[in-house]
């Protein structure tokens, strides 16, 4: 009989954090274990030098590698990636890596019973695959495990710069738009203002929460009640690569917050155990799942733009939302780098071309003789 797995939270963590990480660390472990065995060393490097999701997706970028050195048979005999040897690892060229990247990466099939799909990659997410497989070449041969660093001759994959004006959010007017539709109804069919009156406590708690904070979907899908110190006038957050952060928490927040939890959402006594703590809940009781939240973004950001649910915005949309919306009222650009987590400035910066007569304003404001 299978033993169930339980998880004993011993860190100061809430649990569904660390349900979540056991499950990514989990995938990683599958994973590894299909890979061929000269390749241990190489995750307890990925292990202790990147997040957990970029570890899970380089090891994706590199089965996929492996799958198709199986499938082609040009570098190894094995029928099972986990069959491929170091020997024959040591064969690989960097032409082999191009031909792989620029010939079979960027369109191939896959077969099912009844059709067969065709996938197609752009040049991001081949530049994604070649790090991947860079970082795994470049450690193996600092291990001394292969002969040559065959790195230094992958071609380059030029990626299109990220155009400021390309970058879409709402306008200002547009959030009061949004959020006076998820408070009065505005816009909605007949059929969505019949989950409208059972979820528009939440709904408006959401979107505050992503037009103020900038939030990443999963950092807002993750909060708990317990995540709010209301006293102290805070909450926490838990970021990319594990990062705790204290946010503080303004009156509008507070307000809607306070207003979902006392007068729309059950109690938690009602709940079951997984779920007592959990902020944000779907009409079955659940923690709410990323497909509702990006629905019920798409939904509302579609009313201010008079456009079709469809093509309504992503989570991600406001949260380039909150940054051109700060950048325009006066904030600079490391105040916002802080609060949207950004790793760089330079990813901050592109939001700075969205601030309307930037130029105007700093000469009005800069008389020499009055």
């Amino acid at each position: 009989m299978e033993k169930i797995k339980i998880i004993q939270n011993k860190t100061d963590k809430p649990n569904n954090i660390v349900q979540k990480e056991h499950l990514q660390k989990e995938q990683c472990i599958l994973l590894e274990n299909t890979f061929p065995h000269f390749m241990k060393e190489y995750f307890l490097y990925l292990k202790t030098s990147v997040a957990i999701s970029t570890r899970i997706a380089y090891l994706e970028d590199i089965n996929f590698f492996l799958n198709y050195l199986v499938q082609t048979k040009d570098i190894t005999v094995a029928d099972n990636i986990k069959d491929i040897t170091l020997e024959e690892f040591n064969k690989i060229t960097a032409r082999d890596i191009n031909i792989f990247l620029a010939d079979y990466c960027t369109r191939y099939n896959k077969e099912t019973e009844n059709k067969i799909l065709v996938y197609e990659n752009n040049n991001r997410s081949l530049a994604r695959k070649k790090s991947s497989l860079s970082t795994l070449f470049k450690f193996l041969y600092r291990n001394e495990q292969l002969k040559n660093n065959i790195t230094d001759g992958l071609n380059p994959i030029k990626l299109p710069k990220p155009q400021p004006d390309a970058i879409k959010r709402l306008e200002i007017d547009e959030v009061s738009i949004m959020l006076e539709a998820v408070e009065k109804g505005y816009g909605l069919t007949e059929k969505e203002k019949v989950y409208w009156n059972k979820t528009k406590l939440r709904d408006k708690a959401i979107l505050a929460l992503f037009v103020t904070y900038g939030l990443r979907l999963n950092e807002l899908r993750e909060l708990n009640i317990s995540s709010f110190n209301f006293s102290r006038g805070e909450f926490k957050i838990y970021r990319k690569r594990g990062k705790e952060v204290l946010m503080p928490i303004n009156e509008t927040c507070e307000k809607v917050i306070k207003d979902y939890i006392e007068n729309e959402r059950i109690k938690s006594e009602n709940l079951d155990e997984e779920y007592k703590d959990a902020l944000f809940l779907s009409l079955q009781n659940k923690r709410l799942n990323e497909k509702s939240i990006r629905e019920l973004v798409k939904k509302y950001t579609a009313i201010p733009m008079n456009t079709s649910r469809k093509n309504g915005y992503s989570p991600h949309k406001l949260r380039a939302t909150t940054a051109t919306s700060l950048i325009q009222s006066g904030f600079s650009i490391y105040d916002v780098k802080t609060l949207l987590d950004h790793d760089n400035v330079t990813t901050t910066q592109l939001y700075t071309a969205h601030r309307k007569n930037a130029k105007k304003e700093i000469v009005n404001n800069f008389e020499w003789i009055k």
